[in-house]
């Protein structure tokens, strides 16, 4: 299984703007129930940002950090995948980089996003089903 076959279907990816202050895109990823949008600049995609970012740079700077421009406090040069790349390798892909989103990128251009979660339900759905299959061989032998 592709991650290209994950992301099939799905509505378009919420962006963000490296423009947009971080209160604006802490607005977006309340409103939106998530934990990270990938940050585009000029249709391209620049970095990723997420709840972590806001933790630290809270910290690091206090309040003042919710006026800054994203692009000062997201993770820039984010990994990413093609939809080609297969689940299993995106998975050791993240768990290796210490990850939690995955860009998906073909021909230069943004076509997907997914999160660990959406991999590892797809690992769990696939192993349920074959414990199933062994259940109904197993059954009827």
């Amino acid at each position: 299984m592709t991650i290209g076959r994950i992301i099939e279907g799905r509505d378009a990816v919420i962006t963000c703007d490296v423009a947009m202050t971080v209160r604006e895109a802490a607005g977006v990823l309340a409103d939106k129930r998530i934990g990270a949008v990938p940050v585009m600049e000029n249709g391209e995609i620049a970095g990723i940002f997420s709840e972590r970012d806001v933790i630290y740079k809270l910290r690091e700077v206090g309040a003042d950090v919710l006026d800054m421009p994203l692009g000062h406090i997201m993770t820039a040069m984010p990994v990413t995948a093609e939809p080609e790349t297969s689940v299993m390798a995106a998975l050791s892909l993240m768990t290796r980089r210490r990850i939690r989103h995955l860009p998906v990128v073909q021909d230069g251009r943004m076509v997907g996003f997914v999160s660990i979660g959406d991999l590892v339900k797809y690992r769990i759905d696939k192993i349920e089903t074959e414990a199933a299959a062994m259940r109904d061989y197993i059954q009827t032998a």
